[in-house]
């Protein structure tokens, strides 16, 4: 269920929200089936949408937990973490998709010419589970994350281009 600010988005962003946080739950009580079903539903949602919105989260996320910069060593802990708790609840983790997510959410992952784009259902599997961590080491919440995500989605949509 939904709080306040994230109950009132417009019916899409409301679907994709209510579906993050299935998500994420399902993630961080390792419910494998929970979180495929939630993960479907965030791949049928927009792609670049649903990415926008998850990387948000995930850059936020960092900034806090590294309010000093993040550093390699610090993508490196995240992701060895993330692989080595997740890998103990279910083995349908894939590094390089973790990675992608990673990348893609700090805005330093390149898509070479040519190569096919990542599976919209393993990203969607993936960031969650990438979230369900850092939630847990960070002892925060997702929602005002996600209400700040959506918020910033919105500015950045009714501000017009010179």
């Amino acid at each position: 269920m939904l709080s306040g600010e994230l109950r009132r988005l417009p019916a899409v962003a409301r679907g994709i929200a209510e579906a993050a946080v299935d998500a994420v739950d399902a993630a961080q009580a390792h419910d494998a089936a929970g979180l495929t079903e939630a993960a479907d539903r965030l791949a049928a949602a927009d792609t670049e949408h649903v990415g926008l919105v998850l990387g948000s989260v995930v850059r936020a996320l960092l900034e806090d937990l590294h309010p000093d910069g993040l550093a390699g060593e610090d993508i490196q802990d995240v992701l060895e973490q993330c692989a080595r708790d997740t890998l103990s609840w279910t083995a349908d983790l894939d590094v390089d998709t973790l990675v992608t997510v990673l990348t893609g959410a700090l805005g330093v992952h390149q898509q070479e010419d040519g190569a096919p784009r990542p599976d919209p259902r393993r990203l969607a599997w993936h960031a969650p589970v990438l979230l369900a961590y850092l939630l847990t080491v960070s002892g925060r919440r997702l929602e005002p994350y996600l209400a700040a995500a959506f918020a910033e989605i919105m500015r950045a949509e009714t501000v017009e281009m010179p």
